[in-house]
Formats: C-alpha cells, sequence, structure tokens
C-alpha cells in the first residue's frame, strides 16, 4: 500500500506536494520521492525513509515546475531499499515518470512481453516500472509527435487491456501535463480535487485520499471512476474519460478497517462513520453472544481502532478508557519490513496505564488480526499492567487469505486465523475470549456509505479474487518470491547492498 499525489499548479508545487505526502505519510513509511517538471526539464528528489528525512530546504529549493507527482512507499514481500523509491522515469517517448499504489498479478508476463515483443528493457523487478512502460509502449505506438488527450486516453485503454490486478497511478508527460488512471475494478483509492484562485486557471490535485486534498484547501470532486483516466494538459484543462470496457466498483474493504485516515472520504464513504459501524455491530454481536458479560472496560488498540472502540464501548454501555500510550515517534508496526522489526516495535510503541488494567475485566478492541504477533504481546502488556481477564475483540472478520493488490499479506502461512478456529487463535494470543466481526457485518458497514458499490474487495476475508487470474499457482509463486525476497534483504543488511525486489507499491 502507497500514497500518491499529483498537482498541476499556477506556481510551483514542489511544496503542496510535500505537505500533501505529510498527510499520506501513513501509507507508507519506508520510501518517499516528488518528481517535477519545468520546461521539459524532470526534476527528482527521492529516497528512503519518511518524508520529513527525505526532503530538505536544499532539496525543495531545486524542485521547480508547474506540475509534478509525489509517491510514499511501504515494501511488499520483504523488500526495500532505494533502488525501489518512486517515481520511476523512462526517456522515450517524450520523457514519462510515474508513481503507483497497488500491483499488477501479472506482471511477470508483462515484464517478459515488455522485453521480447516491445523491446524495452527494465532496469528493476518492481511491477511499478512494468506499469510505466506499459503505458510508454502504448502511447509510442499511437506514433504522434504531439498526443492529444484522445491518444492518451487511448494509451490508457490499451493498459487496461494487458494489465490485471489493482492499481491507481499518476504520471507526467514532460511538457504536456499530468495522468492519473485506476484500475477498471477501483479495488485502489484515488481522488480528484480542484482548488479556484481568483483571477489564476483552477489548479488541480489528485491523491490516495481526500485528506491530502483537504490540507491544501482543494475542493474535493469527487473520485477517479473505475477505469477512468484523468488528463490536466499544459494549458491546465481538465479531461476526464472511462476506458474500461466493463468498469465495477469494487473498492478494497481493507482501507476502511485499517488503511485509510478516518478523516477521508473514499468513494463518497466516510471511514470515520464506517468505523463507527463497526464497534456498533460488534457490540450487537457481542451482547447476543454473552448478554450478561462482565466487562468493566473497553480500550482501544491505537491509532485506527479508536473509532470503533468507542462506539462498541458506548453500545455495550460500558466505560471507554485511552488504556495504551503512544510513542508517536515509532511508525505503523503492520507496515514494517520485517517480523522482527515488528515484534521490537510493539514494546516501543505503545506503554500501558495500569490504573487502567489493575483488577479489571478488560477487553481490548483492534481494527484486525493478521499476523497475531502485535495483538499476542499487548494482551501480555495488560495482564502485566494487572488485567483481571483480558477479552479481544476485532473490527474485522479472520484474515484467512493472502491478499495479491498490493498490501503485504502475501503468505498465508504467516496469517494466524489461516486453517484455525477463532478458539484457537484466542489461545495463541493468549485472549481469555476473542470475537470477530461477521463479514456481512463488516460489508454492511461500509455498503451504506455509498449505494453505488457493487461489491468490496475482501479476498483477505473470503479467499474471492476479483481481479486478474489468481489461482493456487499463482499464490504459490508470490509466497516463494516472498520468502526469497526476505533472504535477500537479510543478505542485503549484513552487507550494505540495494536489491531490486518483485511488487514494491
Amino acid at each position: 500500500m502507497c500514497g500518491l499525489v499529483g498537482i498541476v499548479g499556477n506556481a510551483d508545487v514542489a511544496t503542496d506536494i510535500y505537505d500533501a505526502l505529510t498527510m499520506l505519510q501513513h501509507r507508507g513509511q519506508d520510501a518517499a520521492g516528488i518528481m517535477t517538471c519545468k520546461g521539459g526539464k524532470f526534476l527528482q528528489r527521492k529516497g528512503e525513509g519518511l518524508v520529513r528525512d527525505v526532503f530538505r530546504p536544499h532539496h525543495m529549493a531545486q524542485l521547480f515546475g508547474s506540475f509534478g507527482i509525489g509517491h510514499v512507499r511501504y515494501p511488499t514481500q520483504g523488500s526495500s531499499g532505494t533502488a525501489l523509491a518512486q517515481p520511476f522515469y523512462v526517456n522515450s517517448p517524450y520523457g514519462i515518470a510515474l508513481a503507483h499504489n497497488g500491483n499488477l498479478t501479472n506482471a511477470e508476463a508483462l515484464s517478459a512481453g515488455l522485453f521480447k515483443s516491445d523491446l524495452r528493457h527494465l532496469n528493476t523487478d518492481s511491477d511499478s516500472e512494468v506499469l510505466l512502460n506499459v503505458f510508454a509502449h502504448e502511447l509510442q505506438r499511437l506514433g504522434k509527435l504531439e498526443p492529444e488527450a484522445a491518444d492518451i486516453f487511448a494509451a490508457i485503454r490499451a493498459l487496461h487491456r494487458r494489465c490485471e490486478g489493482g492499481y491507481a497511478a499518476v504520471a507526467m508527460i514532460a511538457k504536456m501535463g499530468l495522468v492519473a488512471f485506476r484500475d477498471p475494478n477501483g479495488i485502489r483509492p484515488l481522488v480528484i480535487g480542484r482548488r479556484q484562485h481568483a483571477s489564476d486557471k483552477p489548479e488541480y490535485m489528485v491523491a490516495s485520499e481526500s485528506v491530502a486534498l483537504d490540507v491544501l484547501g482543494f475542493e474535493l470532486l469527487g473520485d477517479v471512476a473505475p477505469g477512468e483516466a484523468i488528463f490536466i494538459d499544459a494549458m491546465g484543462d481538465l479531461h476526464r474519460e472511462s476506458c474500461a470496457d466493463n468498469p465495477r466498483l469494487t473498492p478494497c474493504i481493507f482501507e476502511h478497517v485499517y488503511f485509510a485516515r478516518p478523516d477521508s472520504l473514499i468513494d463518497g464513504v466516510s471511514v470515520y462513520k464506517t468505523r463507527m459501524r463497526q464497534g456498533e455491530r460488534l457490540a450487537k454481536k457481542i451482547l447476543s453472544l454473552r448478554p450478561e458479560h462482565d466487562i468493566d472496560v473497553v480500550i482501544p488498540i491505537p491509532d485506527t481502532s479508536r473509532v470503533a472502540g468507542q462506539s462498541l464501548a458506548y453500545e455495550l454501555g460500558v466505560k471507554f478508557r485511552e488504556g495504551f500510550m503512544k510513542n508517536r515517534y515509532i511508525g505503523r508496526t503492520f507496515i514494517m519490513p520485517g517480523q522482527s522489526q515488528r515484534k521490537k516495535s510493539v514494546r516501543q510503541k505503545l506503554n500501558p496505564v495500569p490504573l487502567e488494567f489493575s483488577g479489571k475485566n478488560v477487553l481490548l478492541v483492534d481494527d484486525s488480526i493478521v499476523r497475531g504477533t502485535t495483538c499476542g504481546q499487548i494482551i501480555q502488556m495488560a495482564r502485566d499492567a494487572g488485567a483481571n481477564k483480558v477479552y479481544f475483540a476485532s473490527a474485522a472478520p479472520p484474515v484467512r487469505y493472502p491478499n495479491v493488490y498490493g498490501i503485504d499479506m502475501p503468505a498465508a502461512n504467516e496469517l494466524i486465523a489461516h486453517g484455525r478456529t477463532d478458539e484457537e487463535v484466542s489461545e495463541l494470543i493468549g485472549a481469555d475470549w476473542l470475537v470477530y466481526q461477521d463479514l456481512e457485518d463488516l460489508l454492511a458497514c461500509s455498503f451504506e456509505g455509498n449505494e453505488a458499490i457493487e461489491d468490496f474487495e475482501c479476498s483477505v476475508f473470503d479467499g474471492r479474487y476479483l481481479a486478474g487470474t489468481v489461482d493456487a499457482a499463482y499464490l504459490s509463486s508470490v509466497e516463494a518470491a516472498r520468502a526469497e525476497g526476505s533472504a535477500l534483504r537479510v543478505a542485503a543488511s549484513q552487507d550494505g547492498a540495494v536489491i531490486g525486489l518483485h511488487n514494491d507499491a
């Protein structure tokens, strides 16, 4: 999962892109990059680390141009390194830069075809570079010195026919403008906004989440539709067109569970209200299973479960307390690149308030349970702080299956609920009782926000993959690549090498 920004303005946009990326930092903490265009020349700064660490004042002073794109990245399959920081760039045709969020499930076949048929060289194993080169090749096939909006849309239409999976992208074409597009299933999010000044032409911005628009004063125009392409030309004129044959709005449900900020609107749905409804539904399930429960206090595991925890406590009629204090300078443990680093970070990140635990029956609430390592440590922290009993509630159903659309859950054997009952998971994490949200309730919480949504991509919960050919052979290949990537990462950390790995969005 990554964060994307693209801006077309009336003056230099690098500072605005920087501010927007800080609002999307929760979507990726491994690397960041900004690329701008001025006079047909691309200017770039990218590297490993947080936005504030990658970009210093002297870097920003060199990023001129009235349009540009930005990216924050978190690694999948154990991969990381400056070589995979985005945006990526190709010289031919025209000069094109691209940043990408998601995963191409047919990246391997596309990569082979790009070399054998399209005669294009790839410098990394990143599917983002594959996406860029597919787009570049389809533009080059048109053979036009100065392509128009219709030509760009034709290239994206051909790209959609070739690429499978879940993806959203922002791109720049030197001297020509900014391009953005979203996969035909709308799995990965992308929104567009406009900012109007009195005497100037309107400025436009695309981003992964609406919060990035809010901080810069852009009015949300809405979501980029599934299969839709956006082109804002060098004159600042906006062009939009559907470029997919059979688009369907089936967004990723895990955005509502964990990734998106609660103050975002995604596909017209308030993430905050969705998480509030998750807590309400979960409380009703608890009351149906244990009407005479002995819960004294509900304590959220910061930060993504706080909204659901508040509404859950209200519906149960018990106290809601902040029992864990969070160190704001530690990254999100789910998107840490390695399991050992995740384990180490939990104790650094959270510290219990003993008074809220001592002698009480505590219900801990989290957004989900993935590997189980983090919640197991937190349950033990609650016991060490004096809790009498520790119950655990997950606002999402059991995560039992790999994700192949850009979230770091590709190996089934790493998922604690895979092949296990709820009772077995409860025992493994050390809880006195465990309750999961039902999938139909989770879906109802999100459907309530936008009736136009046809379905949700819920493969991590139900094993049903909506885009691309995802079979047992493909999942086995992904798991093998992940194991290889983890081994390479260990080797790289030992000798200081930087190694390009597959699927970095």
